[in-house]
C-alpha cells in the first residue's frame, strides 16, 4: 500500500481513533491522535505531518475551519471522516480543501485505502513536478516518486548543504566546514568521494534522475526542488 509515512488523527471519539491508528501504525505508519482541534493547534508538530485524518464535530474550532487551516498550510492530504449528516457537508469540506469524505460508520480498511488512493495522487503530483524532500526526522531523503533513502551522517550533512543552498552552488569550502573538515587539509577526491556515495546510495533506490551535478573548481550542485520537512 502507498501510505502516509507520518499522518495525524484529530477525533473526538477515542475509540475510533484507537482503532485507526493501530490500524494503520500496523501497516507502518507513524500515526499521532489529538482529541480536539486545540490540542491539535497547540502542538509543536500541527503543521508537520504528511497526512490529516480529520472528524467534523470537534471540541474547539470545528472541522471544517480546521480543514481551511490546514489546507493553508500547505499540501498534505486530508480525509474527513465524520458522522455529520448536513445537507451541504460534502460540499463544504471539499470547497474548504479535504481531498476525500467518508460517511461513519466506516471500516478501517475503507479508511486507509481512502488514504492510499490520496497519497497516491499526491505522490503522482510530486514525481510530475521532480520534487525531493528532506524528512530530518526520519534521516531520508525522499524522492519525486515518494522512494524514502536512508541517509548516514554524512549523507545528511551533505543534503543539509543542498537544503541550505536552494539551488545555488554549495562549495567545496561549504561542504568541509558541514562535514566537520579543514578546508586547507581536506583532497578534493575526498570530497568527490562523498558526493559519489550520496549519488550511488540514491540511485540505488530510486529510476528518478539524480540532480547532482559537478561545478568545476568550486563545488557541487543540487539542481532540482529541494525542500526540507
Amino acid at each position: 500500500m502507498t501510505l502516509p509515512h507520518k499522518l495525524a488523527i484529530i477525533d473526538d471519539d477515542r475509540d475510533h481513533a484507537a482503532y485507526l491508528a493501530e490500524h494503520l501504525g500496523q501497516r507502518g505508519v507513524e500515526v499521532m491522535v489529538f482529541h480536539d482541534s486545540d490540542e491539535f493547534l497547540t502542538s509543536p508538530q500541527a503543521f508537520e505531518f504528511e497526512f490529516y485524518v480529520i472528524d467534523l464535530m470537534l471540541p474547539g474550532i470545528d472541522g471544517v475551519d480546521l480543514i481551511r487551516l490546514v489546507r493553508r498550510r500547505g499540501n498534505a492530504g486530508i480525509v474527513v471522516v465524520s458522522g455529520r449528516m448536513d445537507a451541504d457537508v460534502f460540499d463544504s469540506v471539499m470547497r474548504n480543501g479535504a481531498d476525500m469524505h467518508l460517511m461513519k460508520p466506516v471500516r478501517m480498511e475503507q479508511v486507509a485505502l481512502a488514504i492510499e488512493a490520496v497519497q497516491r495522487r499526491i505522490e503522482a503530483g510530486r514525481a510530475q513536478a521532480g520534487a525531493w524532500r528532506l524528512d530530518r526526522k526520519a534521516r531520508q531523503l525522499i524522492a519525486p516518486e515518494g522512494t524514502r533513502i536512508d541517509l548516514s551522517d554524512n549523507n545528511l550533512a551533505v543534503i543539509e548543504c543542498f537544503v541550505d543552498a536552494q539551488g545555488e552552488t554549495v562549495t567545496h569550502g561549504m561542504l568541509c566546514e558541514r562535514l566537520g573538515r579543514d578546508p586547507a587539509q581536506e583532497a578534493d577526491n575526498l570530497l568527490h568521494a562523498a558526493i559519489y556515495r550520496l549519488r550511488r546510495r540514491i540511485e540505488r533506490a530510486t529510476p528518478a534522475s539524480v540532480p547532482l551535478q559537478v561545478e568545476p573548481r568550486v563545488g557541487y550542485a543540487f539542481r532540482g526542488t529541494l525542500t526540507a520537512v
